[in-house]
């Protein structure tokens, strides 16, 4: 007998009386051995995944690269993120609503080109031709983070285990949409935003991936890295927050997990649960964070020089500023001396003028029929104010004014005194009207009300009051209110000029007003001389507090009404865009819109998402199993990930009282087109059978069937079914998403210029497009 024969009987035998294995009698280092051979295997037939990631990464950044020389003009919000780049060039100061990170890429951008940015982008439609600016090279920044986001879509469904049909229609419905191209080949700040969003979910699937490897060197690699993208994403805008929330969701479920003492793989003790714990607040938290102030600092080391934003800050923080105009010009204010006072927001003056206040107002209510006293927005001699004391000095000038002394103001024009009193405003019932009284009565019976404190905020007890420098508030001394205005004017009566009342909350930062200039000061007097000063320091957490402050204040304020503005129930059926550019010669136009028919699939497809998981749960009451196991893990733990992600970038929205547009909601669309790719493999790969099988299983009280095997064995599952309708379904709706994509193309691009007939064609939902007729 050959050696061949005598292998194979010996191989084939069983000892006599020896009880049949399971698995066919293999041993456990034998299924091991498969299942390594298995996952190579698994590795060797993911070419068509890698060949389809380059071809995807190609036209990328060929959709985003394409004519982004053209136009060659300042775009929409360029004249916003192209001028903060331009002062971090010439490290002027500048306030914005937002965090710093991706400002200071687009700066970085700048540098790198060698520019200094002298051109401040004032207009829309301002050439860069003629200003020589390096807009390319500003532009090409965004235009590189909206490929890689593209790419980064890709990735995430291929680490979620999900089929290449699945794969590629998630990444093309971000590849060929129209609103996520232009927005990342302009400056502006969502392109950042969005890849970081997108790496925030894709670090964090990797991470998840390896909750059976804790502590090993990959997971804190892959931990960390989620902290550093979440902390890229709100240093960006703070609506990362919601980004923060949409990973902070699954990790405290995990986190919950691991509490349970019945866990398959055994309870762990409170030591070790305390180390879990311990990791995630470290990586997710406290290193975010710290980035997230490391941004801080950058900002303020650059910006050290006197700038457009210094009148949003405190006077110690400008005084930090080398140049600042409010240090150099101020000057101490003594008794007697002629004051204009400003306020800080709105920038009217301090006025009166002989007119009295009507006797009723339009609502009925009675006025004092004092002599009115308003806001006044330009240089006026009406707006004089004498400092008189209230104490006994000498007469002599040189007795300064300082913080906390009570003082009366005298109207320099109408010889009159400043007086608050327990009659209400014109406009706010609440608040104390504030007129003025001859100096008879300033002297005699109403001299009370005429006491006011200066307070100057921030300030030290006892130190001086001076002009530009000091910030302070006005409180009328008997009644404690503060004196304030605000931008609705007054009636005819006076002239439609701001409204002057006192105001109960004193603590509202609205209240702040300065003393501008001193009148009558002549050239060559003493007082003008100034010391050179050196700048000032102030502590980190100081001006980062400070700065908090005044962004969350000015960002809540960004109320009014803008012509393109919409609303959070417009964005998933996209109701309209937004114009970008026009150029009346050429007709030609950028209007920003997303792709319609992606975005209205891939809205639809979250409320058939929502209705799936609703359905599974009422089969499941009924005691009836439609799906296996592994099926229903990915749909809720991978795609429900996804719908959670889009829930939490596009929910707060409807609570936000500020202005919003369509690119709020990007982010939103980018993980509904996540939902989407897992969705269509849900539907389109099913195993009818496997189904029939788990239903007829519950009706008769058995446990239903699931595939062997644990994580990473998913795709394999899919591999053995057949993907025909997964690849039909899939590729059905990307040929409709690009036909859309080239036909709304000439709007994204702004070339070339369209007919009045091709502009009335792409007006689906009234879009608002200009050349239209």
């Amino acid at each position: 007998m050959s050696s061949t024969a005598t292998g194979m009987e010996k191989s084939g035998s069983r000892k006599r009386g020896t009880t049949p294995q399971p698995n066919g009698g293999r041993t456990a280092d034998q299924l091991l051995d498969d299942a390594k051979r298995q996952a190579t295997q698994a590795v060797k037939n993911e070419w068509d995944y890698k060949l389809a990631l380059v071809v995807i990464t190609v036209l990328a950044f060929v959709t985003r690269f394409w004519g982004i020389s053209h136009p060659d003009q300042v775009v929409f919000d360029e004249v916003h993120f192209g001028k903060f780049a331009s002062h971090y060039l010439q490290r002027t100061y500048f306030f914005d609503v937002h965090p710093p990170f991706g400002k200071l890429l687009f700066a970085f951008a700048g540098w790198l080109v060698g520019y200094n940015g002298e051109f401040l982008f004032e207009n829309i439609g301002d050439s860069y031709i003629t200003n020589k600016v390096p807009y390319v090279a500003y532009r090409a920044m965004p235009a590189t983070m909206g490929a890689l986001t593209v790419v980064t879509t890709y990735l995430i469904m291929w680490e979620s285990e999900y089929s290449l049909p699945a794969c590629i229609l998630a990444a093309g419905l971000v590849l060929f949409d129209n609103a996520h191209i232009g927005q990342t080949r302009l400056i502006l700040l969502d392109a950042t935003l969005v890849l970081f969003m997108a790496l925030s979910v894709f670090s964090y699937v990797r991470f998840y991936k390896l909750r059976n490897a804790p502590f090993s060197r990959k997971w804190w690699k892959w931990l960390l890295l989620t902290g550093v993208n979440l902390s890229c994403v709100i240093s960006t805008k703070y609506v990362g927050a919601f980004t923060f929330f949409s990973i902070g969701v699954p990790v405290a479920i995990d986190l919950w997990d691991l509490m349970d003492v019945n866990r398959r793989k055994g309870a762990l003790t409170l030591v070790d649960f305390g180390k879990h714990l311990a990791a995630r607040v470290t990586g997710l938290i406290i290193v975010p964070f710290c980035i997230y102030l490391f941004w801080f600092q950058v900002h303020f080391a650059i910006l050290n020089r006197s700038g457009p934003g210094d009148d949003f800050m405190s006077p110690q923080f400008q005084e930090t500023l080398s140049d600042n105009l409010m240090s150099q010009k101020a000057i101490a204010i003594e008794y007697f001396d002629h004051v204009s006072f400003r306020h800080k927001e709105t920038k009217v003056f301090l006025h009166s003028h002989p007119d009295k206040y009507p006797l009723r107002y339009e609502d009925g209510r009675i006025s004092s029929q004092g002599q009115q006293v308003t806001g006044y927005p330009h240089n006026d001699t009406n707006n004089l104010w004498q400092m008189i004391p209230t104490r006994d000095i000498p007469v002599e000038p040189g007795h300064r004014v300082k913080n906390g002394d009570v003082v009366q103001l005298r109207h320099m024009v109408t010889d009159t005194y400043l007086l608050s009193h327990d009659v209400a405003s014109p406009y706010y019932p609440t608040n104390q009207e504030f007129t003025t009284v001859a100096m008879a009565e300033a002297k005699g019976e109403r001299f009370n009300d005429t006491l006011f404190e200066i307070r100057v905020e921030g300030g030290k007890p006892g130190q001086d009051f001076k002009t530009m420098s000091s910030q302070f508030k006005l409180i009328h001394f008997p009644s404690k209110v503060a004196m304030w205005t605000h931008t609705k004017p007054l009636p005819e009566w006076a002239f439609k000029q701001a409204e002057i009342n006192g105001n109960k909350n004193v603590m509202q930062p609205s209240n702040l007003w300065f003393p501008e200039e001193i009148a009558g000061i002549e050239e060559g007097s003493p007082r003008l001389v100034k010391e050179v000063k050196k700048v000032k320091t102030m502590p980190f957490l100081s001006k980062y507090l400070e700065l908090q402050r005044a962004m969350f204040f000015h960002n809540n304020a960004l109320t009014s009404s803008h012509p393109y503005s919409s609303f959070p129930i417009q964005w998933p059926f996209l109701f309209r865009g937004v114009s970008f550019w026009t150029h009346n010669d050429t007709r030609q136009q950028i209007y920003f819109l997303g792709n319609p028919i992606g975005w209205w699939i891939a809205s639809s497809l979250l409320a058939v998402f929502a209705g799936i998981i609703g359905a599974d749960q009422l089969s499941l009451r009924r005691g009836i199993d439609a799906m296996d196991k592994r099926t229903r893990a990915h749909l809720y733990n991978s795609t429900g990930f996804f719908f959670l992600t889009w829930a939490a970038h596009y929910a707060p929205f409807f609570i936000m009282g500020r202005q919003l547009f369509l690119h709020h909601y990007l982010p939103a669309h980018l993980a509904s087109a996540l939902v989407t790719g897992g969705l269509i493999e849900f539907i389109f790969n099913i195993d009818p059978g496997n189904i029939e099988d788990n239903i007829a299983a519950s009706n008769q009280g058995k446990p239903t069937t699931a595939p062997a095997g644990r994580g990473g064995q998913l795709r394999n599952r899919l591999a053995t079914q057949s993907l025909l309708a997964t690849w039909a379904a899939s590729g059905a709706i990307l040929s409709i998403v690009v036909w859309c994509f080239f036909y709304f193309a000439p709007l994204t691009y702004g070339a070339p210029g369209l007919s009045v007939e091709q502009i009335l064609a792409r007006k689906w939902l009234n879009y608002d497009l200009h050349f239209a007729k």
